[in-house]
């Protein structure tokens, strides 16, 4: 089972590290990749981050799962690498699980993947999140598609990322651990 987290300039630091942080504990097999040619990605709030890898250097075939962290600029960075949109559609295209918190829904939104979905997002976005239902929970499962709201909501949004991926038992020890 392998996760991959990308990392754009400008991306929310709580959100990926919060996220990579819980799935490592549920041991679920997470790389950071970094979209730029650097390894080194500065975040919104000018923290910087070592990524596992270059986008460059990685296939994808072994992808269980991808994630979005949001923060802006680093949702439009993201959403302005054409790269990784084939990737997604590649990978919602064959029923595989995608996760996306804060700003970054809106990706979903564009791409056409949550038409009949629930879905929430950061205030503000929600005319993005095109076709979907609206909540404004901290995190919502509709199927394969995970999203959150924003970083005060990132446990919620990475427990229920364990939960689709190694079941709920798993992701209650991790709360356990935790003291959520």
């Amino acid at each position: 089972m392998k996760t991959y987290v990308f990392l754009a300039n400008g991306f929310e630091e709580t959100e990926y590290i919060a996220t990579i942080d819980l799935l490592r504990r549920a041991e679920v097999d997470t790389t950071s990749v970094s979209i730029t040619d650097q390894k080194e990605v500065t975040g919104a709030h000018n923290i910087v981050i070592l990524a596992d890898k270059l986008f460059s250097e990685i296939d994808f075939s072994d992808a269980e799962m991808l994630i979005l962290p949001g923060g802006m600029p680093g949702t439009n960075n993201l959403n302005s690498f054409r790269p990784l949109l084939s990737l997604l559609k590649k990978h919602f295209s064959e029923n595989k699980p995608i996760a996306a918190i804060c700003a970054a829904p809106l990706i979903f939104g564009q791409l056409g993947f949550l038409e009949n979905q629930k879905a929430c997002c950061y205030p503000g976005f929600e005319q993005e999140l095109k076709g979907a239902e609206v909540l404004f929970d901290k995190a919502v499962t509709s199927g394969n598609i995970i999203t959150g709201r924003s970083a005060g909501g990132v446990f919620e949004f990475a427990l229920q990322i364990i939960t689709k991926l190694k079941g709920a038992e798993v992701s209650q020890k991790i709360a356990e651990q935790i003291i959520y």
